[in-house]
């Protein structure tokens, strides 16, 4: 898609359509008062008859209204004008990119992002106009044989405006920032919506080199079995001794200012199919578990959208990557390995991977000196069962850490929500076999499992998303959502 900045009069724009808004009670925006002046009061002719009231949800196309320039006029319900916020918004420029995708327009220029919000600049509202414009318009059919192709010509390109001209360069900005992490989000989602036979551990680590091959400032590194051997990760080659598929341990390293600026490290779990090992899960919805990488996607988007906006500031994504099979050289439960940082580890329940992987990476990211560690992980059911699908489950051993991402999470859309890492739950990973076990029982399962991982991150300051609800979509229209990518970038940019 093709998004572009401007500022003017909607009855100059030369367009395919222009879209403005509706306010309940038929009120009508700055942009429809304009245009309903050139037009002799036609927009409100229109609404006085109760063609449309302004209620969120609608839409109304007009064609050769009198004084525009413009094919088509697109009317958007926005709602009561004082109660427009963060969500309110984004569902607004959802509904006019469905309804203007329908209408046929090659282009468009759209005075939605001129609405007033509650303590939101022209960048925000631009920024997030671009993620949620290609959001909406996202599909995945590279694999289909035969492409459904729509009867109406495609949305070409998009144009959103500003009130005077001096907020261009700041739009330009915001465009630049909004369509990069739209791009990570659509990495993301390709990577998680491909299926596992197309994205093994080594896919993974091919598309890393590829994105290195693209920016100056990204560095790749991929460790093989044999070199996580040797570093002593015998927790991470535990889950992939049973597949076929080699693990690696993938490290992607930006650097966009000096080195001695601590990094960010982004470790993301990278199961590309998990089957539950020897503790295998039920067939039904067994497909969804190709999303089981989605932390590790996440990643590798976020650090596509740091390089391609160039920000100053090092970023390092650390991704451990296996595939979780049944067979005769897969883990038993009750096996006991050790990790790279020496604690041993009794394996009760071989579903519960991801963990065992990203122990031994968390201890491999102190080399990097990080400022913070931050791992993204589809990890536990019990995160889907306390959040559903609306909120990422975060838990950190630094406070400070956690409201920031707290924060992002709310600027951005992609909220997350705090459960707590109290020292009294570590007591249900006790083990009498070995330093401890990997489950710790039904109760709390999310807080566990980030128990489980905080015993390898006391070296620093760590937070811990699980992504296991708000990663994919199920049902009819089952998908990758590209989450965490939003909250991960803004978090970032609170940084810089």
């Amino acid at each position: 898609m093709d998004f572009n900045i401007k500022s003017g009069n909607p009855e100059k724009q030369r367009t395919a359509c222009v879209i403005v808004g509706i306010f309940e009670s038929r009120r009508l925006s700055a942009a429809a008062k304009a245009i309903d002046t050139v037009s002799d009061k036609y927009l409100s002719n229109l609404i006085r008859r109760g063609d449309m009231d302004g209620n969120k949800g609608q839409s109304l196309l007009l064609h050769n209204v009198p004084g525009m320039i413009a094919d088509r006029v697109l009317l958007i319900g926005c709602g009561k004008e004082r109660e427009i916020d963060d969500r309110t918004y984004r569902k607004i420029i959802a509904n006019s990119i469905r309804a203007l995708n329908n209408t046929g327009s090659l282009e468009c220029v759209s005075y939605l992002s001129e609405l007033t919000i509650k303590s939101r600049d022209h960048k925000w509202k631009l920024r997030q106009a671009v993620q949620v414009a290609e959001h909406t318009l996202y599909k995945f059919d590279e694999l289909k044989s035969k492409k459904k192709k729509s009867k109406r010509p495609p949305l070409r390109k998009i144009t959103f405006t500003v009130p005077t001209r001096r907020e261009l360069p700041l739009g330009e900005t915001a465009l630049n920032e909004g369509r990069a992490i739209a791009n990570g989000i659509k990495f993301t989602r390709d990577l998680a919506n491909r299926p596992s036979n197309v994205c093994t551990p080594t896919y993974l680590a091919k598309q890393a080199t590829e994105l290195s091959k693209g920016n100056r400032s990204l560095t790749v590194n991929i460790l093989e079995e044999a070199d996580m051997k040797k570093l002593g990760m015998g927790s991470l080659l535990s889950v992939s001794q049973g597949s076929a598929k080699p693990a690696k341990l993938i490290t992607l390293e930006y650097k966009g200012t000096k080195k001695t600026q601590k990094p960010i490290v982004l470790v993301g779990k990278g199961v590309t199919f998990d089957t539950g090992g020897i503790s295998i899960k039920p067939s039904p919805a067994m497909d969804e578990m190709k999303y089981d990488m989605c932390g590790a996607a996440s990643v590798l988007g976020t650090l596509a959208a740091v390089a391609e906006i160039g920000l100053p500031i090092n970023v390092v994504g650390v991704i451990p990557t296996v595939e979780n099979m049944p067979s005769g050289t897969a883990t038993n439960p009750g096996d006991i390995f050790t990790s790279m940082s020496g604690q041993t580890i009794e394996v009760l329940n071989t579903d519960a991977e991801g963990r065992l992987i990203l122990c031994d990476a968390l201890t491999y990211s102190e080399r990097f000196n990080p400022e913070v560690v931050i791992d993204i992980a589809t990890l536990t059911g019990a995160c889907v069962i306390a959040l559903g699908k609306h909120a990422t489950g975060l838990l950190s051993n630094h406070n400070p850490l956690a409201r920031e991402l707290l924060n992002a999470g709310e600027e951005s859309g992609d909220r997350a929500w705090q459960l707590p890492l109290w020292d009294e739950y570590q007591q249900q990973l006790s083990s009498p076999f070995a330093d401890m076990a990997n489950i710790g029982g039904r109760e709390a399962g999310t807080v566990t499992a980030a128990c489980f991982l905080s015993r390898f991150a006391e070296k620093y300051h760590w937070a811990h998303l699980d992504i296991a609800g708000t990663a994919w979509l199920s049902g009819a229209n089952k998908g990758a959502t590209g989450r965490p990518v939003s909250l991960l970038m803004q978090y970032i940019f609170n940084q810089v």
